[in-house]
């Protein structure tokens, strides 16, 4: 038979030639005046010696010096393209050593149930050979993750390759492979953790592992344990081990049993919940024991109630911690008290001075920092009970109400509704606001001194009861409006069930003033004077007078 004929075009014109994008692109370079094969590149060069060394290991014993090589091709000073080749093909090398027992047992050996006979000396040689290698590439992959200056794809696919070399290794091994030696998971964990590593990551680690798998979190809180002690600590892993410890979702106790492993061969012991509590207890306890900076100690204490505690099968471990915090003073003591409180409500923690260390943290400091919104949130839940004396109600009623005299009014139009919630509670203190005396209108005309003790620490001795809130009234002459207004509800009948706190917490100098600007203006304010056309320089008009800050001062 004879092969197909071409087809002649009907115009005489010769046949068309294959255009180059009919070919892969892949295979077709076109750098200006003249195209090339990918054939003829460099990159494809690297990548068929790449891919002859991986065949040539896989076929002989005898060319396993060329794991040397590509061992090579995956240090720092080769191209990022030659790393990701040379990583990849020894994944694909060891994957298959693992599979076949090259790293764990010797090739065509009798094996018996406890011991080994007449092993050749040889093979011996070779396994400990193959396990250094493997070692060393495992060393590779998490300096890889510790590289600045490698791009973020790249360390993500080294994260990927690791984890699925280690998954390979627990499938083909028994339930203890993690805690040996030679397969160090524990490395890996405090490769994450070190400072070099990017937060990215450490997070991407936390949400695709160890958020995922009940037998990476728990290999991952017990090789922390284990560095996060006396002996071992670094101060400058820390920060991060608590970071990784944020990311994790605190423990409910709704899962009793734990059942999604990324091991095949489940460890019996780590199917129950409470051993997964036991370790991460253990590696908090070593955490809060370590010498902690006053910034790493608030950071803990801001998570105490949602992260710590929850793993925590004895809480009044965490009373020492606690109390040592919140008899700090300070910031500390302000961020000590979330989780202070959460003791005395769940396990009924004995703190007999916590009102009074309460009532020493209400300071004018504490109207002007940036924890005023979360301390006035705590602190609407600490005076919620109708039980407290009225006596110590009135000590805080009474202390705020001196406060706002010198506090911004985003501090003041928090303070007055907290203290009509206050009074709305507690009605035995509304004698502070209408207080009548048989010497009423000898006060109106000379005045009277203030029974309130402003310098008594004890909020049961400090004659806030027989006070007043004149402070409140004050306010209603400030000088900003919404303050003034807002202090106007003292005065008037309590019709008001209570003001929801959430409203006002957030405010501040930028709110209050954006909300003034944007109001609509109905009638335009009546001026009594002519504005000035200038202000700090001379009026360019001879007939217009200039300003007397112009007359007073010289600006030039």
């Amino acid at each position: 038979m004879t092969g197909p004929t071409k087809r002649k075009r009907q115009d005489g014109q010769p046949a068309a030639q294959p255009d180059a994008k009919a070919l892969p692109p892949s295979r077709i370079w076109n750098t200006g005046d003249r195209k090339f094969k990918y054939e003829d590149t460099e990159i494809y060069k690297m990548e068929q010696r790449i891919l002859h060394l991986e065949d040539q290991i896989m076929k002989s014993q005898m060319n396993y010096n060329s794991i040397l090589t590509l061992l090579d091709y995956c240090g720092t000073e080769h191209s990022s393209r030659r790393r990701m080749l040379a990583v990849g093909a020894l994944f694909r090398i060891f994957c298959r050593f693992i599979s076949l027992g090259k790293l764990t047992r010797l090739s065509g050996r009798t094996e018996r149930r406890r011991g080994v006979v007449e092993v050749p000396p040889s093979e011996v040689v070779i396994i400990y050979w193959l396990r250094r290698a493997f070692s060393d590439y495992q060393g590779r992959l998490r300096n890889a993750l510790l590289v600045t200056s490698a791009p973020l794809d790249e360390q993500r696919s080294v994260l990927a390759l690791h984890m699925r070399l280690l998954q390979h290794q627990s499938d083909s091994l028994d339930e203890h492979f993690w805690q040996s030696d030679h397969f160090s998971f524990e490395a890996l964990v405090l490769t994450i953790v070190d400072p070099r590593c990017q937060d990215s990551i450490r997070q991407e680690f936390v949400e695709k592992y160890v958020q995922l798998y009940d037998d990476v979190r728990f290999w991952t809180l017990s090789s922390l344990r284990l560095r996060t002690t006396e002996k071992y600590i670094r101060l400058d892993t820390l920060d991060n081990t608590v970071s990784v410890l944020a990311l994790l979702e605190p423990y409910t106790g709704e899962k009793k049993d734990m059942d999604n492993f990324y091991q095949k061969v489940r460890h019996q012991g780590l199917m129950k919940a409470a051993n997964h509590q036991n370790v991460a207890q253990g590696l908090w306890l070593n955490i809060l024991k370590c010498p902690l900076s006053k910034a790493q100690r608030k950071n803990i204490l801001n998570i105490m109630t949602t992260h710590v505690a929850p793993w925590f099968t004895r809480l009044e471990l965490l009373m020492d911690f606690l109390t040592d915090s919140f008899n700090a003073g300070g910031s500390t003591s302000l961020a000590a008290l979330a989780g202070l409180f959460y003791l005395i409500q769940e396990k009924n923690l004995d703190y007999p001075q916590f009102y009074a260390k309460l009532y020493s943290l209400l300071r004018s400091d504490l109207l002007h920092s940036s924890h005023r919104s979360r301390f006035f949130r705590l602190f609407d839940v600490f005076l919620s009970s109708t039980h407290l004396p009225a006596a110590l109600v009135a000590s805080f009623i009474k202390r705020l109400a001196r406060l706002i005299l010198s506090a911004p009014p985003s501090a003041i139009v928090v303070i007055v509704p907290f203290t009509y919630n206050l009074l709305k509670n507690h009605p035995s203190c509304t004698f502070m606001i209408h207080r009548k005396t048989e010497y009423s209108e000898w006060v109106e005309g000379a005045g009277m001194a203030d029974p309130f003790n402003m310098a008594e620490p004890d909020p049961m001795r400090t004659n806030a009861i027989d006070s007043s809130l004149w402070e409140l009234e004050t306010l209603q002459s400030h000088y900003h409006p919404n303050v003034a207004t807002m202090a106007k509800i003292i005065s008037e009948q309590f019709t008001k069930q209570a003001y929801n706190l959430e409203d006002f917490l957030d405010h501040s100098y930028k709110s209050l003033l954006s909300a003034e600007l944007s109001k609509d203006i109905r009638k335009a304010p009546v001026i009594e004077h002519e504005i000035p056309k200038k202000i700090l320089l001379e009026n360019p008009d001879p007939e217009q007078e200039d300003s007397q800050l112009v007359k007073q001062w010289s600006f030039r």
